[in-house]
């Protein structure tokens, strides 16, 4: 590895920062999954800079998980925003689902990725705790990042606080969701498309982020990433129905 990867490099970024970040790349996504013509390259460009957000979800997720005082809070306000959030995500995306049933939305998505969590550190029976996890892996299939997301999550379990492994986690995930979608489409361009965006979420957690929240407004913070989540797909799902 060149040198100057091997420490942080300029602009360090608090959590809170690469946090606004990925809820930028969400929303150019959605717009462009909302509003854009399907098979354009611009959509297409616009699609791929959002899978920047939920690899980089489900990795504060991971190391949230660690922080939190308490757990259960925890999951309440993640069960909370996401019924909240299941009506405007309908409205944004009314074709999504899987064989006729309604799709969840994203935050049911990371609940399950936190249950995972709760598995790993609560079940010491080895074989119940598989299969819990299996089980809630299976469960992510009604939802928005089925299967990848709590992959994604598992993969920073096992990473934890060695670089090496946090490295290689993030070009696992960006190999199973490259090479699953290049399967899907039989495109390189897919494969490259969907990758890049996972790879550059590890770079800029692995050598910009400072390892801190942000100093100022916290508070505010915490419940922006919340809100925005439901906020915005009522907005983008308003203006579907009303143009």
């Amino acid at each position: 590895m060149p040198a100057f990867l091997q420490r942080k490099v300029g602009f360090p970024m608090s959590r809170d920062t690469i946090k606004y970040i990925s809820m930028l790349t969400m929303l150019i996504n959605h717009i462009a999954n909302v509003f854009l013509p399907a098979g354009m390259w611009y959509t297409n460009l616009c699609l791929y800079i959002g899978y920047f957000t939920a690899v980089t979800m489900c990795y504060f997720l991971v190391e949230g998980y660690g922080y939190t005082r308490s757990k259960r809070k925890y999951a309440g306000r993640l069960l909370g925003f996401a019924v909240l959030a299941q009506l405007p995500y309908q409205l944004a995306f009314p074709e999504n689902g899987i064989a006729g049933f309604v799709q969840f939305n994203m935050l049911f998505t990371l609940l399950l990725c936190f249950l995972v969590l709760l598995a790993q550190e609560r079940i010491h029976d080895r074989v119940l705790r598989g299969a819990t996890i299996v089980l809630l892996i299976c469960a992510s299939l009604f939802c928005d990042w089925a299967l990848l997301a709590p992959v994604f999550t598992l993969l920073f379990i096992w990473a934890r606080d060695s670089r090496p492994r946090k490295q290689i986690a993030f070009a696992a995930a960006a190999v199973l969701y490259g090479g699953m979608a290049g399967l899907g489409s039989g495109s390189l361009a897919e494969t490259v498309g969907c990758a890049v965006p996972i790879l550059a979420a590890g770079f800029v957690i692995l050598y910009l982020y400072n390892g801190q929240r942000a100093r100022r407004g916290r508070s505010f913070s915490k419940w922006f990433f919340y809100t925005f989540y439901p906020a915005h797909l009522l907005v983008l799902g308003l203006i579907r129905i009303l143009a």
